[in-house]
């Protein structure tokens, strides 16, 4: 149904409107306006300015004296820590906050970073974004923020960009040769049939299609010979082809799994920060407690330490190192 356009606007007046969008102005209002003076985006701001860029080892902190000028590895990182504040991973999201956010376009000043730079920022400084999360301990620190000596200890499982068809551990290599093995011995079935049958334009196309699938299957069968004896050459008898650090885990899900990491926190009690964290790949955390229950110890400078953690991490060993 349409209402006369008089009447929509008699209608209208009974809410509250928005701006007309085409509405000029003289005096454009200023970026800064648009953030709050409590929006913890400006602590952000305030912190990273606060950091020596160069002395905690990041890239490009000094610029070329000819080429293209580049981003200034402050307002990446700046973008790094809203989106690891807001849950944002990925480059590519974030090269989209950039352009739509208004709290990242203030952050950045209107920058907007594509998504390969933003990658590139992490990948080519990722020891110092490590000593920045020292930074901010120390500065929580002198804030009287971390004066607890109790901490919980957990890890969390985090995919990686290696799948499972690209992860071999000794059994899913003996189950693979056994697929490999069975369909060999199907299509030499087919081909023995096909000898015994007359020959014919048709079956001269299928024992060609099935020699071609021989072949495929025999390229297979030495690269997996070739997997396997990288696979056991190493300690914990298992390889990644995309991402060779990461392993394969078990999750709490029943008969599920991933290939990545498991990454350890330690946080503190009372104000529930993360004091340290340790990125592994050890698919238990039977043998982790002692490490980063040391590493909480330092960080908060205390004699002794009260360490919380599950029965996932039982361990005589582990409590006789502590």
């Amino acid at each position: 149904m349409c209402f006369p356009r008089n009447l929509r606007r008699q209608s209208m007046k009974r809410f509250i409107e928005g701006a007309n969008r085409e509405q000029s102005t003289l005096l454009p209002e200023s970026l800064d306006d648009w953030i709050d003076d409590s929006n913890p985006v400006r602590a952000v701001d305030v912190f990273v300015d606060g950091l020596n860029l160069v002395k905690l080892g990041f890239d490009g902190v000094v610029p070329e004296a000819t080429g293209r000028p580049s981003y200034h590895p402050s307002a990446l990182l700046k973008l790094y820590i809203y989106g690891y504040l807001n849950r944002v991973q990925s480059s590519r999201r974030l090269e989209r906050e950039a352009g739509r956010n208004l709290e990242v376009i203030w952050l950045l000043r209107r920058l907007t970073p594509d998504d390969k730079t933003i990658a590139d920022f992490r990948k080519d400084n990722g020891g110092a974004i490590k000593k920045v999360c020292a930074q901010f301990v120390m500065l929580c620190r002198k804030m009287g923020l971390l004066n607890s000596a109790s901490v919980a200890i957990d890890g969390s499982k985090f995919k990686a960009v290696n799948t499972r068809d690209k992860n071999f551990t000794r059994g899913k290599a003996e189950r693979r040769r056994t697929q490999l093995e069975d369909s060999v011995a199907r299509y030499l079935a087919q081909l023995d049939t096909a000898d015994r049958q007359e020959p014919s334009e048709a079956l001269a196309a299928k024992t060609a299609h099935l020699k071609e699938k021989l072949a495929k299957l025999g390229e297979e069968m030495a690269k997996l010979a070739a997997y396997e004896k990288h696979m056991l050459a190493t300690p914990d008898q298992q390889i990644s082809l995309t991402d060779p650090d990461s392993r394969s885990m078990a999750t709490s899900g029943r008969g599920s799994g991933v290939v990545g990491y498991n990454v350890q926190v330690a946080v503190e009690t009372e104000h529930h920060l993360i004091v340290t964290h340790e990125v592994t790949n050890s698919g238990s955390d039977r043998a982790q407690l002692a490490n980063i229950a040391s590493q909480a110890k330092d960080v908060l400078r205390v004699d002794k330490l009260e360490a919380i953690a599950d029965r996932g991490y039982f361990s005589g060993e582990q409590i006789l190192i502590l």
